[in-house]
Formats: structure tokens, sequence, C-alpha cells
């Protein structure tokens, strides 16, 4: 039986990929570096850190990774605290209450920042509903590696067995399913050219999940 769902949150609970694509490329041009529509879909769930990293591999920055985070980070701030349009994606919040409301335990493992995790929990009230925010920046490696959801998983009240995650990304997948955890891949309208064949069962809209569903799901999968 399912105990705890882990969420990731760009592009699964709120669509903040508009303004770190704004940050970042406004970020790209202050640097005078090309980075191609194929690269950067490259980097998705990717902490800012390593994106810096992989992109002082590719190019010649002369700045810090740190310096380079935190310009970005003031840049990502700026528009999303001017974004009067940023919601929730359809159906999430409902689907987060439900499972919230039947006793389950609901964990992030986002690779964005502290500071952005808690700008989007403050802006639609969402802290009451999760244990942990668990944030990319604790780790030296980023999704594909599975080191965030491995450490989710620990902060589970039951075994990993038991707990599922839910990704858009293709590193995503790929992390939670390095970690040996049941990936649920939500094809959002939102993760361009993201590939889920990895991920155990797919779906298309958060109206197919409940929390008799993810039950029924899981444990349909596991006995074939």
């Amino acid at each position: 039986m399912i105990k705890t769902v882990i969420f990731d949150m760009d592009g699964v609970i709120v669509d903040t990929e508009p303004v770190h694509r704004y940050a970042y490329f406004k970020q790209f041009e202050e640097l005078n570096i090309t980075v191609t529509k194929e690269m950067y879909t490259s980097f998705t769930g990717f902490s800012t850190r390593n994106t810096f990293q992989k992109l002082k591999e590719i190019f010649v920055i002369e700045q810090d990774v740190e310096d380079l985070i935190q310009r970005k980070r003031t840049i990502f701030n700026d528009a999303f605290d001017s974004k009067a349009d940023l919601e929730l994606l359809e159906g999430v919040e409902n689907l987060i209450k439900e499972l919230h409301q039947n006793g389950m335990q609901l964990i992030l493992a986002s690779s964005a920042s502290k500071g952005t995790i808690e700008r989007v929990f403050s802006r639609f009230k969402l802290h009451d509903y999760f244990t942990h925010l668990v944030s990319g920046e604790d780790f030296p490696k980023s999704k594909p590696h599975p080191a965030i959801f491995l450490h989710a998983a620990s902060l589970s009240i039951a075994q990993k067995e038991s707990c599922i995650v839910i990704e858009d990304s293709t590193n995503g997948i790929k992390a939670a399913k390095a970690a040996g955890i049941f990936c649920v891949g939500y094809n959002s309208i939102h993760s361009e050219a993201q590939n889920l064949a990895e991920a155990d069962v797919v779906i298309n809209h958060f109206n197919e999940l409940s929390f008799n569903t993810v039950q029924n799901i899981h444990a349909k999968l596991r006995n074939n």
C-alpha cells in the first residue's frame, strides 16, 4: 500500500518554467553565450548550480558558479513576484488535498532552490499538506542522479516500496527509477520534448489520479 507520494514541483505542481526560461535566457544574453533550445531542454531537472557548472564546461564564462546562481535568482525572483497569472497546474490542488485528507504523506523533491520552493509554497498556501520540502541545491548532483529521491524516501513514514514519485521530466523519471521508486510520469503540456518512456505509468491530467487510483495502479503493476 502506498503511504507516501513524492512530488516534483516545476511542471507538476506549478508551471514556473516560463519564468525560469526568461531568467536563464536574459542571463545568457548578459553572458554573451548562445544556448540552443535543445541544449536548454537537456537541462530540465537540473539544479541551477548544476546547470551553470555544465555551461562553464561548454562556454568560456569567467564568473564563479555562485555568482552566476545569485544573478539568475535575482532575475527569477523579480519576474516571479511580478507574474500575476501564475497558477497551480489544473487538478493538482484537488489531488494534493484528497491525498492529504486520506492520510497520505506528501513530500516535495524539487531541483528548485529553497527560496523558489518557499515562494511557491507561500503563494499557494501548500505548507500544511507536505511534511518535508527537499531542494536540489542540497545535493552535489542533479537528477537524473537518484540522490534527491533516495533522501526523500528516507523521510517517508514507510519503506521505499510504499512510495511513489510524480515527475514530468526525463531526468526526473530517470532519477526516480534509479532510486528504485515507482514513478508516475505526468505528460504536462508545459514539459516540452520530455521522454516519459521509463515511467511505470503515464497520465495526461491529474483527474486520472486519486487516493484510490494511486493504490490500484501500484498494486496492479506490482502483481504483473
